[in-house]
């Protein structure tokens, strides 16, 4: 612990200024961006078992434009809806909000980073202005490499378009940063050399951000390849000379091995990704009780769900990676409908009136319980809107 310490004092040499309202991503361990696996619960999970801070999943910067903000004081959440459009120019009547992005502003509010994917300097402030004053920083995909991010020119697309990405963190900082003093960042790849990815993190360095997070790999290699940390320290020192806090990303597995590689490679903190999947209290020191059983950890999730009335589906995809494939409820679970029988095949009775409510509120009924992407076909043919 004393050698991160002091790999944390020395990257502090020289600090970019970190807004009123920001947060400084030196000396942290986070949860990285993740799609189904970044929801508020899962989040809020994170958080309870360590993680410094937490970033939300990338949030395609149309998305959110036009959304409404709402405070739900049922929940005591902030939750961004807007009516879908579903290819139509104006809605149904009886069209129900779909819930964009939904975040808890008294447990994890100013742990929270808003991820916004965007390929467009415009729509990203815009973006990033519906949500800024509610969370402690805005950083921009430019790593994913999904077709469904890159097929629109955003995530690991802006690496090859350096210019664009460095115009969108430069608006995000003249535009966001004064008005609501929180700090802008970026999330990249390695390049196909160590020469252009070196010159691509001086410029985004050189762009006003905070904080740059790499992740040790190329575009085109996948989770189960090996991370690539012989570059590391070269991108470390580059935003060092610059101020600018540096994570690494990339087949980070528990805390202690992230203050290792902190302290090995010289970068300011790390994110866990895959890891904290699986077992979220991963985020927790061996001095504190490091991992935890997955029963333990499911339940407590399973509860933080019906806290936040989580989408039925998220939830349920969650608790496929919370529960390990050889355990004896794991197949129960697969198949399971909703709130009230995933608590009565784990043994949580006194979640079950809660999950009740919950299932009530969100429209599970004997009758009409999650039965997979048929019935959702078969509900929109029928007219009924699938809340997204």
């Amino acid at each position: 612990m004393q050698r991160f310490a002091s790999a944390i004092m020395t990257s502090a040499a020289k600090r970019v200024p970190i807004p009123k309202n920001g947060v400084d991503y030196r000396g942290k361990i986070v949860l990285a961006p993740m799609v189904r696996s970044g929801e508020l619960p899962s989040r809020l999970l994170a958080l309870h078992y360590g993680a410094d801070l937490v970033w939300g999943p990338e949030t395609v910067d149309r998305s959110m434009i036009g959304t409404t903000r709402k405070v739900n004081e049922t929940l005591n959440t902030i939750d961004f809806t807007r009516l879908p459009s579903q290819g139509h120019k104006d809605p149904r009547p009886d069209q129900k909000e779909s819930l964009i992005y939904r975040l808890h502003p008294e447990r994890e509010g100013r742990k929270l980073i808003f991820q916004v994917g965007t390929s467009d300097p415009e729509r990203a402030v815009q973006a990033a202005r519906m949500v800024a004053r509610d969370v402690a920083g805005i950083d921009v995909n430019a790593g994913c490499p999904k077709p469904f991010s890159t097929s629109g020119g955003m995530g690991a697309a802006l690496l090859q378009t350096p210019d664009k990405l460095c115009s969108i963190l430069e608006a995000l900082v003249k535009e966001i940063v004064p008005e609501f003093e929180i700090g802008i960042s970026v999330k990249i790849r390695l390049l196909e050399t160590p020469e252009r990815t070196g010159a691509l993190v001086r410029k985004l360095c050189a762009t006003g951000i905070t904080g740059l997070t790499i992740h040790c790999r190329t575009t085109p290699m996948r989770p189960r390849e090996r991370a690539i940390r012989e570059q590391l320290r070269m991108i470390a020192d580059i935003c060092r000379e610059t101020g600018v806090a540096c994570l690494m990303n990339g087949d980070v597995e528990n805390r202690a091995q992230a203050e290792q590689l902190i302290t090995e490679f010289g970068v300011d903190g790390a994110m866990i990704a895959t890891a904290a999947e699986t077992n979220s209290s991963c985020f927790r020191s061996d001095a504190d009780g490091g991992l935890s059983p997955w029963r333990e950890v499911a339940e407590t999730y399973v509860k933080m769900t019906l806290d936040v009335e989580n989408k039925w589906g998220n939830t349920k995809y969650l608790m496929n990676h919370l529960i390990p494939g050889k355990q004896s409820v794991f197949q129960e679970v697969a198949h399971c409908r909703s709130y009230s029988e995933l608590c009565r095949i784990l043994g949580f009775e006194h979640l079950e009136a809660q999950a009740k409510e919950v299932d009530a509120a969100i429209g599970i009924t004997p009758g009409t319980e999650y039965q997979g992407r048929k019935a959702k076909k078969n509900n929109k043919r029928a007219g009924g809107g699938v809340v997204i």
